[in-house]
């Protein structure tokens, strides 16, 4: 008789420290393990940059500080829509001037072809330097949005980029200078200069 006592003892002993855990500190116990087993949950990779991006005003700032470099890029496009017009229309020059037949193509048309050759090639030369900015800038828009995904530090990634745009920009610039002020000083000035 003493041996199934003995041995119930153990179980109403497991069953009664069971009831005092949940009764007296289960809840605390899960309060506990709840949020650990919550945060230790791995979620999906791709929804990080999602939850990363979902705030509101992180997207307005974002958006604040693209719209420098858009209103850049705006301005390089209005630019080079003057250069290529100009281009067209030095590039028409020449196709007018070597229309004539080779009685009629005089030195003075030679030297005012040559001439137009000369301000052609630094309107191509601009609009390919004035071209490259305004495609690093467009690099420049699209990384400040991925930032806004990434946990990546690419801010001086951007500002080398905008650096080197800048340096673009001026060369190209510097370039369609060049250009006007051999236009400015008209043909007939520059064909003193060939006849010498």
């Amino acid at each position: 008789t003493g041996g199934p006592e003995k041995a119930e003892e153990p179980r109403h002993g497991r069953s009664r420290r069971w009831g005092e855990l949940f009764r007296r500190g289960g809840q605390n116990v899960m309060g506990d393990v709840f949020p650990l087993l919550v945060a230790g949950a791995s979620r999906p990779f791709a929804l990080e940059p999602l939850e990363r991006s979902a705030s509101t005003p992180r997207v307005q700032e974002v958006v604040q500080l693209s719209l420098a470099p858009a209103l850049l890029l705006a301005g390089i496009g209005a630019i080079m829509n003057v250069m290529m017009s100009r281009l067209i229309w030095i590039a028409g020059r020449i196709e007018r001037l070597g229309e004539g037949s080779q009685e009629a193509c005089s030195i003075t048309h030679a030297n005012e072809i040559q001439w137009l050759q000369d301000r052609r090639q630094r309107v191509r030369t601009a609009i390919m330097f004035s071209s490259s900015s305004a495609m690093i800038i467009s690099v420049v828009i699209a990384l400040l949005f991925i930032s806004a995904y990434i946990d990546a530090q690419i801010g001086t990634v951007i500002a080398g980029m905008w650096v080197l745009t800048m340096i673009l920009l001026i060369t190209g610039l510097g370039c369609f200078v060049m250009e006007t002020r051999l236009s400015a000083k008209g043909f007939e000035k520059v064909n003193k200069g060939f006849s010498k």
